[in-house]
């Protein structure tokens, strides 16, 4: 059993290959254009963010995130309805190229965010991001990275059935789509209870030192 899911993943691995390193490197230039926009943002703009961003700490240092099964599930909903958008546009046609802005998008944030820890904190920003960015990344990023990809092929798949007139059963892939968008929203649902109840501890470990 197990060495017939190890050949499955394989198999789905090589053949999303040019799939995947494709998405890794949009994501990469998101990263890379977040980080830019950091040093292009007005002066005025960046002290009002960083005072928000002091009121955020302050504020964490004393009390800690207030309600975190509340930031939970609000952290939960969001990504579910990330994940929910992406498998909907997996299914049609026209939703390929909303994925991968949306792949994009999520690297611009994330790159926005540490850049302007480590811009306005230097040292002490990369701690927070090492901190509070980065441990939950590590599943979100890859699970709607796989995401999009499942849903990039599941659509280019269409297009081969539809509009080529080729004749390949689609129920087994939209099947096998929609398990694996479940499996990563289950990913999601760890990454949103490691955020939400993990990472304040962390960012309090780093304000208090």
């Amino acid at each position: 059993m197990r060495s017939r899911i190890g050949q499955t993943i394989q198999v789905y691995a090589k053949e999303h290959q040019s799939l995947y390193w494709f998405t890794i490197v949009l994501f990469t230039m998101g990263i890379i254009f977040g980080a830019v926009i950091v040093n292009s943002l007005p002066l005025s703009q960046r002290q009002d963010l960083f005072g928000f961003l002091q009121f955020f700490f302050s504020s964490l240092g004393e009390k800690g995130i207030p309600e975190p099964s509340l930031h939970f599930q609000q952290s939960l909903g969001y990504y579910a309805k990330t994940v929910a958008i992406m498998w909907v546009l997996g299914l049609s046609i026209i939703g390929l190229p909303m994925i991968l802005l949306m792949l994009f998008l999520k690297g611009v944030v994330i790159g926005f965010t540490v850049g302007f820890l480590v811009n306005q904190l230097q040292w002490q920003g990369v701690n927070f991001a090492l901190m509070g960015v980065l441990p939950q990344n590590l599943l979100v990023v890859p699970a709607l990275i796989i995401v999009g990809v499942s849903g990039i092929s599941f659509s280019l798949r269409l297009i081969k059935t539809r509009l080529l007139s080729k004749r390949d059963g689609i129920m087994s892939h939209f099947i096998g789509y929609s398990v694996l968008v479940i499996a990563m929203l289950l990913v999601l649902t760890a990454a949103a209870t490691f955020e939400s109840y993990v990472s304040p501890k962390l960012m309090q470990i780093v304000l208090n030192q």
